[in-house]
């Protein structure tokens, strides 16, 4: 994927990023950008001279911008401090910098969930969001904002019946018997700032709330760079139209796609404490 080149900045970087793996598997389409923008110690402003230059935008089209936790006001609620102000608080660590990474590379859809955040808020009648509880809605937006992943499959039989193995939690035959698919006609790409944290020191029971997108063919023959693109404006659309689909979505565990763990064999996939069967299944 190509990324602009972001402007160096010479101190030594913070050592919470020292923890990121950027060869893992999973970080694939986020390599490169995260490796520039943890080269040099200003982070923060290296996110936001990137922000600028890609003008990342939230749902009111204010410019994003990355700042210290403190200048969010006391009482106030973080989703409606971004979609008042476009500011983002961002504390010196890893979960807030994957949130940053993910606005950087989804930012329509985190601005569609922004939006979704502020008009629950709105409802509710608060901009606290302490006030009263959080409710269905918001819950659902934080699920996806935080641990979603995007299953992207070419929209054909193959496709389909892959998609019918993973809903079913037919694990063998989607990871093993399937798992020529993976990387050709499925993708999975990662969304949740929070899952994706959580794989900075990977275990097994990982486990993504997954969106599945059919795709038509030609998606598969972009750019990794117009590909995320497509997949980020789609996304945007879905949520604009149906708000977050948590009932839409499937568990994966992430560490079963094929390719993500070292040893991926018959009894990998056995483990029912992670791979799960079907509820009544």
């Amino acid at each position: 994927m190509h990324t602009p080149d972001v402007p160096h900045f010479p101190e030594a970087p913070a050592a919470f990023l020292d923890a990121i793996d950027w060869q893992q598997p999973w970080l694939q389409p986020f390599r490169a950008l995260g490796r520039q923008l943890t080269a040099g110690g200003d982070w923060r402003g290296a996110l936001n001279a990137l922000a600028q230059e890609r003008n990342i935008r939230n749902f009111q089209d204010l410019p994003i911008r990355f700042v210290e936790q403190a200048e969010l006001p006391a009482a106030t609620a973080y989703e409606a401090f971004i979609g008042n102000s476009g500011k983002v608080p961002t504390r010196d660590n890893l979960h807030d910098f994957l949130n940053a990474l993910i606005w950087l590379s989804f930012p329509s859809t985190k601005a569609q969930l922004n939006a979704l955040q502020a008009a629950e808020l709105a409802k509710a009648g608060t901009l606290s969001g302490s006030s009263q509880p959080r409710g269905a809605a918001r819950d659902a937006v934080t699920i996806f904002d935080e641990n979603a992943a995007l299953l992207l499959v070419r929209d054909n039989a193959a496709g389909q019946a892959l998609i019918t193995a993973l809903r079913n939690h037919q694990w063998q035959q989607a990871f093993l018997e399937q798992r020529q698919m993976f990387g050709v006609d499925a993708e999975v790409w990662l969304f949740g700032h929070a899952l994706l944290e959580k794989l900075v020191r990977p275990y097994k029971a990982i486990t993504a709330h997954t969106l599945v997108i059919s795709a038509p063919q030609h998606v598969f023959t972009l750019a990794e760079d117009a590909r995320l693109a497509w997949i980020d404006r789609h996304v945007a659309a879905d949520l604009a139209q149906q708000g977050a689909p948590v009932r839409r979505l499937t568990p994966l565990p992430v560490l079963g796609v094929p390719g993500w763990a070292s040893v991926q064999d018959g009894d990998f996939y056995a483990d029912t404490a992670v791979f799960r069967p079907k509820r009544g299944g």
